[in-house]
């Protein structure tokens, strides 16, 4: 079956692993989606993540990260862009997420990076999702 959001797949497969107190996620593996992985490891919103080898498409699997008392590091993800209504922002239109708790991830063309980032870089792009 064909998945028409696979981002949306994967910050939904993320979420209902955080809720279940999961250490890890399984999902189907992409460039796009490996590097939204290393966008969430590189801020701490996740331990670590794995690329494996399946012989199809192959699998990313996440390690999720828990502070004391089990509390998720991820305490609300959403989708901002969507296939049916993308959103586009420029750098100085860029705000922060959550008072600057969180962060919003883009895609730029100079690759997928947080809203922080591109606002030092200067570039805007396709706001993916918000993470806080």
């Amino acid at each position: 079956m064909a998945i028409s959001d696979p981002i949306a797949d994967m910050l939904t497969r993320i979420r209902n692993a955080v809720k279940a107190k999961f250490n890890s996620a399984d999902i189907p593996a992409s460039k796009l989606k490996t590097e939204l992985a290393r966008v969430l490891k590189d801020e701490g919103y996740i331990k670590n993540y794995k690329f494996i080898q399946d012989g199809n498409q192959g699998i990313l699997r996440i390690y999720l990260k828990y502070g004391q008392g089990q509390k998720a590091t991820i305490y609300k993800i959403e989708r901002v862009s969507k296939p049916s209504r993308r959103v586009y922002t420029k750098s100085k239109d860029l705000k922060p997420v959550y008072n600057g708790m969180g962060i919003s991830i883009l895609s730029t063309s100079r690759g997928i990076m947080t809203d922080k980032r591109a606002r030092q870089e200067n570039v805007g792009g396709e706001i993916l999702c918000n993470i806080w």
